[in-house]
This record gives structure tokens, C-alpha cells and sequence, in this order.
């Protein structure tokens, strides 16, 4: 999950080399962080957040076909 999380940033931002994803495991639960440049928080976020949700919407199917459940959250650099 988190090389998906990874392919797919990388795919929407100027500033590939910035992007890093951190995954957190709790059982069942997995948490993933994604850090982009400060330029392209606009990209990953997208307008009203909609890039965002599409990208945890695809992460939540990628989990739940291993399983467990999975969560994106987009911090700050």
C-alpha cells in the first residue's frame, strides 16, 4: 500500500524526489502519512480536497483486499 501511495503522488507532483510516505501499523489498522513539497500540497490535496478522497478511496479498496483498513493523512513539510 504505501508503494501505491507512493506511485501515485509521485505521478501528480512537480517534486518527485520530496515525496515520502511513512506507514504505522496498530493490529488491523494502518496508517500512512504522505509529506510532498510545500508546492505541491495544492496537487495532492486538489480543489475542495477531491484528490485527496480519490486517493484514499483507492487505498481503502487496496486494504481492504489485504484485510485491514488503511487511512491517508497529508501533513505538512
Amino acid at each position: 500500500m504505501k508503494e501505491l501511495i507512493e506511485y501515485i503522488a509521485r505521478s501528480l507532483v512537480d517534486h518527485p524526489e520530496d515525496v515520502s510516505v511513512q506507514e504505522f501499523r496498530r493490529g488491523d489498522r494502518v496508517t500512512l502519512e504522505l509529506q510532498v513539497a510545500k508546492d505541491d500540497m495544492g496537487r495532492v490535496i486538489g480543489k475542495g480536497g477531491r484528490v485527496a478522497n480519490a486517493i484514499r478511496s483507492l487505498l481503502r479498496v487496496a486494504a481492504e483486499r489485504q484485510g485491514l483498513r488503511a487511512t491517508l493523512d497529508v501533513v505538512e513539510p
